[in-house]
């Protein structure tokens, strides 16, 4: 489709739909349905709220009313942070969206080795692990395959939609060893040949115009760049980090095939049950390739969640198990631009093709007569609703369950599928707009406001716009804004106009720090002390016991009846950052694992007896180190006795950005300790209860987490 061209891209997203027999997708743009920032960074604006508005009705709630069944497999990041709990609130969640039936993920992003995983309204753990070949991918096509057998084995005239959205292309970038090896040596001469050598090869196969050209890495002034967002020449690095960042991109390269493969299986499978003729399928991605792993990549891209810097012979360990369990890796900054060309920036800049432009693959065998063909006609993600609902002949509803409906902004992309590879587009319309960023498409011209996301600048008024005449400059290389002025003014208008019917302004370009710092409605005010329990789901961190920045106690009552009683107690994390209490070798032992960064810190106590106990840990902060971690002692307790002490130091920022949450009795998902493997239950004995206190004051230098916070998405 339009924006089409290139070559590896960070989301696959898949849309499937029976057409006559037998996607989250509105139809309408972000801010109209509340959505102009991720759920973490809602404001109380109307259209920043976070939560999809009754005047949105989905493509599932649509389809599900006109008879189909319909499907949500993978991540679902439209949920507000405070709902995705187990006693939350769950009218954002996907079965209260339209869709029969949800698999998979809750949040921005997920480990692909050990998920947090959801199936329909409640949380349960992965089917199996890595150790057995689990891979998220993997599982997901598994999934599908069954939820569409069992809609056919008792309803098989009933048609079906199914919205597949992997944790690929995202952080972390997680695939099988046999397919990374494929990569070997292929990036080695680094990400400004790797643009010099694909721009041709698009050209060829026919996905962008012959007199396409390169535009500049860094391109823009150096007073509007984030830093941040450098891109470093790669006749700059060591021949250590130029090994490094090589497998990085080898690593998702073959995360990209890996995901590619699965998702052939299920259309494997339409083709061998006779379904795929009839069966409408959208491959496509959802955003450019992502800028969040810095100029320097990291092996655990938690690290840049907490504003703690990689160090380069750390990273250099774990070359050899790149992409397995043992890393949470992001490539950095120079391959997000390689793997956007031929355009400008990568994800989050929206004014800039960069930002937004995604290949689409349309497949319909009984519709659509052409094949292999390339169409050029300008789109937008806006466009796959009303093609969906244009294909299967259903309308959309004018009210829904008694609420009038806001128009959809898209226009249906089916007359694209007879028309000439050249034809008119019958799209007219389309802004950009996201965390400060700003830009706007009209009949093949485009106006882009320079301006950098998260800087704080403000000043939007002094943006200097540039203009693009797209039909013929498709890598928007050339301004023409001094060519052109009155163009550049009736587009700035057009894009004002657009902003006041889709509710986006304000323009907001804060940084994420002041954006996380914003008062929020919660459905549990904070406490000082949390009680949690054995037997539970695991608790997602945003509504679990926050010990960031503050000092805090454990207590766990546990009775011991067996001699060799071994186990978790508490654990909240993984093994790239968290804290667990658990008992091995017949003694209590607390580690606190500070971003995966070896050693462990850990304390042990002496053997124990069978009998009834308090175990209990203390960490008393001190002070707040160089990158805002806080610094202090902590002491271990058996009953009241101090069995353990000695300094320790404490993240940041979060254990996880989705997944590993708070247990008791077991650990959940990937282990935090090296000690044990997950899930590490509890035997030997049985524990109460175990309670968590805080201190009431945090100390927490925001401004340390705000390259971080909007990378989740």
């Amino acid at each position: 489709m339009a924006e089409n061209g290139l070559t590896y891209s960070q989301w696959h997203t898949t849309a499937l739909c029976s057409p006559t027999r037998s996607t989250f997708l509105t139809g309408r743009n972000h801010h109209l349905n509340g959505m102009s920032c991720i759920t973490e960074g809602a404001q109380g604006y109307p259209g920043w709220s976070g939560r999809t508005p009754a005047e949105c009705a989905t493509i599932g709630q649509v389809l599900q009313e006109s008879g189909w069944s319909t499907f949500w497999l993978g991540k679902e990041h439209n949920i507000p942070e405070q709902d995705i709990a187990g006693g939350g609130y769950r009218s954002e969640w996907p079965l209260q969206k339209g869709f029969d039936r949800f698999y998979g993920f809750l949040g921005g992003e997920t480990n692909q080795w050990y998920p947090d995983l959801t199936e329909d309204n409640r949380f349960i753990d992965q089917p199996y692990g890595p150790e057995d070949g689990y891979h998220l991918s993997r599982d997901l096509v598994d999934q599908a395959l069954q939820m569409i057998r069992d809609q056919k084995a008792s309803n098989p005239s009933k048609p079906w939609f199914m919205w597949m959205c992997p944790g690929a292309n995202h952080a972390p970038h997680h695939a099988p060893k046999e397919y990374i090896d494929k990569y070997k040596g292929k990036f080695d001469d680094g990400y400004e040949a790797y643009r010099e050598w694909v721009l041709p090869r698009m050209i060829e196969k026919g996905l962008l115009p012959a007199d396409t050209k390169l535009t500049p890495l860094n391109p823009l002034p150096e007073d509007v760049a984030n830093p941040g967002d450098a891109v470093r020449p790669w006749d700059s690095l060591s021949a250590d980090e130029k090994k490094l960042f090589s497998k990085m991109a080898e690593v998702y390269a073959g995360f990209s095939e890996y995901t590619d493969v699965q998702m052939g299986g299920l259309i494997d499978y339409l083709e061998k049950s006779g379904q795929l003729d009839n069966t409408i399928v959208f491959y496509c991605a959802d955003n450019g390739a992502s800028g969040e792993g810095s100029p320097n990549g990291s092996v655990n891209e938690n690290k840049f969640f907490n504003n703690y810097p990689d160090e380069l012979s750390e990273n250099l360990k774990y070359l050899d198990v790149l992409g397995g369990p043992e890393t949470y890796n992001h490539y950095p900054t120079g391959w997000a631009a390689a793997f956007s060309t031929p355009f400008q920036m990568f994800k989050r800049y929206s004014e800039y093709a960069g930002g937004t432009c995604c290949p689409m693959v349309i497949s319909w065998p009984k519709g659509i007569k052409a094949k292999g063909e390339v169409r050029n006609q300008y789109h937008h993600s806006t466009d796959i609703v009303p093609t969906i609902l244009e294909v299967c002949g259903v309308e959309m509803p004018k009210t829904y369950r008694g609420v009038e409906q806001y128009p959809l902004s898209g226009v249906s992309m089916r007359y694209s599928f007879e028309a000439s590879a050249d034809a008119p587009t019958k799209k007219k319309r389309q802004y950009y707009a996201m965390l400060g960023t700003r830009g706007i498409w009209e009949d093949g011209w485009k106006a882009a406001a320079l301006h950098a996301p998260l800087t704080g600048k403000g000043h939007f008024d002094q943006d200097e716009w540039e203009l693009y005449n797209v039909d013929k400059d498709r890598s928007e290389s050339t301004n023409l804004a001094k060519e052109h002025p009155d163009k550049v003014e009736a587009l700035v208008k057009a894009w004002f106009e657009e902003a006041e019917i889709n509710k986006v302004l304000p323009l907001d370009d804060r940084s994420a720090a002041e954006m996380l710092a914003m008062e929020r409605p919660g459905s549990e005010p904070p406490r000082d002390r949390y009680v949690y329990y054995p037997g539970t789901s695991p608790v997602p961190e945003g509504v679990a016991v926050n010990i960031r920045g503050r000092s805090y106690k454990i207590l766990a009552d546990v009775e011991i009846t067996d001699a060799d009683c071994s186990g978790v107690v508490f654990a909240h994390g993984s093994r790239f950052g968290g804290h667990s209490l658990f008992i091995k070798d017949r003694k209590l032992h607390y580690v606190y694992n500070f971003l995966g960064i070896k050693p462990e810190q850990k304390f042990v106590s002496e053997p124990l007896k069978p009998g009834k106990y308090t175990f209990g840990m203390e960490f008393l902060r001190e002070k707040a180190g160089e990158y805002g971690e806080s610094h202090g002692a902590t002491t271990l307790y058996v009953n009241e006795n101090a069995v353990a002490s000695g300094p320790m130091k404490t993240q940041l920022g979060k254990f996880t950005l989705s997944g590993d949450g708070l247990c008791v009795g077991r650990d959940s998902g990937d282990a935090v300790s090296e000690e044990y493997a997950s899930p590490g239950a509890f035997k030997g004995g049985e524990i109460q209860f175990v309670a968590v206190s805080v201190e009431k004051e945090q100390y927490i230098d925001l401004e340390k987490l705000a390259a971080a916070a909007m990378a989740v998405d």
